[in-house]
């Protein structure tokens, strides 16, 4: 069992800090439970109970959908490259879309990127640590750019389309509130 702390320290903040992908986890009252890796520079922690992420329009809008229903989430790290350590994050989040007045000013704490769909402002209830002495060891190569240049080649009107035709509902039929 791992060890559970009321917040993020500084010593977690710095292994958040130094990680290249993380993974979401969130599930509605029924249906599958969604877990999804994250990477392009997309998180920033707040504070000890705070952090937001930027999602990106991707083929699945299940986050969405998800705490739309039950309001719980949680982050994970994985220490792939020196300290083997994997945290956790537990708490729940607010989603913002585009539309929302406070997105643009979260968003601008993130580098320019076509394709925002979500942010999401985590408040964090328990943070656990624990060993992470399974995890291999992998490198790190590089971020992939694919899916920035998918959004540019589709400019705003052709992801507002996609979003509308393919991001609506959950794989479970749940709404996501995408589009209003």
């Amino acid at each position: 069992m791992g060890t559970q702390y009321p917040e993020l320290s500084d010593a977690h903040i710095k292994f958040i800090g130094q990680q290249h992908i993380f993974f979401v986890g969130s599930a509605a009252t029924d249906g599958r439970v969604n877990i999804s890796p994250k990477g392009m520079d997309s998180l920033r922690v707040l504070g000890p109970n705070r952090i937001i992420w930027r999602n990106m329009t991707g083929s699945g809008n299940e986050t969405a959908g998800h705490l739309a229903e039950v309001n719980r989430i949680t982050l994970m790290w994985c220490g792939f490259e020196k300290v083997p350590m994997i945290l956790r994050a537990y708490g729940t989040a607010r989603t913002l879309h585009p539309r929302d007045e406070e997105f643009e000013g979260f968003n601008t704490d993130f580098p320019p990127s076509p394709g925002a769909r979500q942010i999401y402002d985590v408040t964090i209830e328990m943070v656990q640590k624990s060993c992470g002495y399974a995890v291999p060891f992998m490198d790190y190569a590089g971020d992939r750019d694919v899916l920035k240049k998918w959004a540019e080649d589709k400019g705003p009107d052709g992801v507002q389309t996609y979003w509308e035709e393919r991001n609506q509902q959950t794989i479970d039929g749940k709404p996501t509130g995408i589009i209003t």
